[in-house]
């Protein structure tokens, strides 16, 4: 998790990003830095194991708050880095990052797909990509932050089958991250099926959760605008599962819903208003998950 500076507006990223809303308040990083501070405790009164990497105010980057989309770690020891649409975004791919990663996991793998950029090609890590590791499936729902030439790229070096499709808000919009209308856990599946206005895509993508033997749990579209989508799976230092959202997330959840949730895991929560509003990024955004080898 990076741990804000300069966290801001970013009207470069507005444009395709619904779930920004503009917010020039002096005190909006002094805002998001007590809710990442806040979040940040929460996980780890759940011990969870979390490496807190400090931005840098130069140069500027208003999302580093949103490290997931610049950087994906797996278990194989392969660390990735992505293209990215925003200019201000590619200035998050700091060495320092990198170098506290490399201190205490061992990476025998470096595969960079930044070179797209050159090309106006962009897959932004898993903010575009909804991966289920176990079964090498990537889901991705196609926008100008989600390209499929670039996502092929991705599945033939790491061995990913792709299920590419186009999803939509309640206005008609592409949807510009597949992980705020989607969550794969290892039991089950959360997803915004009526976003996949396509019935052949729609399909296509409940047959490819269905055959991995996972349960869907459908959201609304308004459960999908208070980020009910943007969630994670974690596991902490004991081995329990924990379902990590927003409080505003949460909340929109029925009754049910968090029933069910809770006989798969454990559901934690943590108030991120201002991040959500200002970034339009959530719980899933803020944290890179580290499946890499861990240094002995």
């Amino acid at each position: 998790m990076i741990r804000p500076v300069n966290f801001a507006f970013n009207l470069e990223t507005a444009g395709n990003n619904a779930f920004q809303i503009r917010n020039d308040a002096k005190d909006v990083q002094k805002m998001a830095l007590k809710e990442f501070d806040d979040f940040v405790s929460l996980l780890k009164e759940n011990n969870v194991d979390v490496l807190v990497v400090e931005d840098t105010p130069h140069p500027h980057t208003p999302d580093s708050i949103f490290p997931n989309n610049w950087v994906s770690f797996h278990q194989d020891g392969t660390l990735l880095l992505y293209p990215m649409f925003a200019s201000t975004r590619r200035a998050e791919r700091k060495e320092h990052v990198l170098d506290e990663i490399d201190r205490r996991f061992r990476i025998t793998n470096k595969i960079d797909l930044s070179h797209y950029e050159k090309k106006n090609l962009f897959l932004e890590g898993t903010g575009s990509m909804v991966l289920d590791r176990e079964n090498k499936i990537v889901f991705a729902c196609l926008s100008p932050r989600t390209n499929k030439k670039v996502l092929d790229d991705f599945c033939n070096k790491m061995n990913y089958e792709p299920v590419s499709f186009t999803a939509v808000d309640s206005s008609g919009m592409p949807i510009y991250h597949t992980n705020v209308m989607m969550c794969v856990a290892d039991r089950y599946v959360v997803i915004c099926l009526d976003s996949i206005i396509n019935h052949d895509e729609k399909a296509r993508v409940t047959e490819a959760i269905q055959k991995t033997g996972k349960e869907i749990i459908d959201i609304s579209y308004e459960q999908l605008s208070a980020f009910a989508g943007n969630m994670l799976q974690i596991e902490n230092r004991q081995g329990e599962k924990l379902l990590v959202m927003s409080t505003q997330a949460y909340r929109s959840l029925t009754e049910k819903q968090v029933q069910k949730l809770n006989t798969y895991n454990r559901v934690i929560y943590a108030s991120l208003t201002a991040i959500e509003s200002t970034g339009g990024g959530s719980a899933r955004c803020m944290m890179a998950e580290i499946h890499l080898p861990v240094l002995s």
